[in-house]
């Protein structure tokens, strides 16, 4: 092998986990802004029944959440490598995907179980809770965790835009 296929490999193998954080966040906000703003929209919009558009978003929505749980773990092992190999850009990476951590936690692991239970204590009066007593709290609830999604997003926009790119 030659000195320059040498360092063909070598700026391969480097950019490697680069590739991959890319991919990774890519999947994360894609996936989350397609669900949030094409699919769940939809899924009221052609489904006669509120509460089924509901259920069907609800289980979309755990699954990214889930996925960005992930995604995001990855994502901050992966920039905290780069960081420690002195590779620029990564560093303010890092606390963007923390934020978007921050608000999956918040907005799906805190406020959903919240969320539940109310739509359970309205499910077991025999309405939906959009007609109950917890309909004013429920949508309270469902405000704040519209508004971390959406902070999520913004800041997965960010994510995507600030990703040094390099040949």
């Amino acid at each position: 092998m030659s000195a320059t296929s040498d360092t063909t490999l070598a700026t391969r193998s480097a950019q490697r986990p680069e590739r991959v954080f890319r991919l990774l966040a890519t999947v994360w906000c894609g996936s989350q802004w397609a669900i949030g703003y094409l699919v769940a929209p939809t899924l009221f919009a052609v489904l006669e029944s509120r509460a089924v558009a509901g259920s069907v978003a609800g289980h979309l929505f755990r699954t990214q959440a889930w996925l960005g749980l992930v995604c995001g773990v990855i994502l901050l092992l992966l920039a905290n490598s780069l960081v420690r190999r002195s590779v620029d850009g990564y560093r303010g990476l890092r606390w963007l995907v923390l934020g978007m951590l921050a608000c999956v936690l918040v907005g799906y692991f805190a406020l959903q179980p919240w969320m539940a239970q109310l739509r359970a204590a309205a499910e077991a009066a025999g309405t939906e809770v959009g007609h109950s007593p917890q309909a004013a709290r429920f949508g309270m609830l469902h405000g704040v965790s519209s508004g971390f999604y959406l902070l999520q997003s913004l800041l997965g926009l960010a994510l995507i835009w600030r990703q040094p790119v390099r040949g």
